[in-house]
């Protein structure tokens, strides 16, 4: 590959994910600004429901690293070089945070605001 053409990456991302390729990014998008809104309305981050949205986390990264098995036609077993740990410590990475945004903004929204301090 001499050149680097985005479009080829659209490409093979549509076809490994199909719709999700979609519906991902705009859940992101929409768990970014529910998050913020959140935080601006309790005006802190509140740690008890970040330790939980932490905790739930760790699954959901461990769900991203089983999605990926499903999408890709490759296992853990054929990770051979330090590239492939480093592909799936990212994937780990980003199921974790986007797990715990998610969960701390609909723990929010399902929660009354926190109280300012004074």
């Amino acid at each position: 590959m001499k050149t680097y053409d985005p479009l080829v990456f659209l490409a093979v991302f549509h076809e490994m994910l199909g719709p999700l390729l979609w519906v991902l990014p705009l859940l992101a998008l929409a768990t970014v600004v529910g998050f913020v809104w959140v935080w601006r309305r309790d005006g802190r981050i509140v740690s008890r429901r970040m330790v939980q949205s932490e905790l739930l986390g760790l699954l959901g990264g461990a769900v991203a690293l089983v999605i990926m098995a499903a999408v890709s036609s490759s296992g853990f077993t054929d990770a051979a070089g330090p590239a492939d740990w480093f592909l799936i410590l990212i994937v780990y990475g980003v199921g974790f945070v986007a797990t715990t945004l998610l969960a701390y903004t609909v723990m929010g929204w399902l929660s009354r605001p926190a109280r300012r301090p004074a």
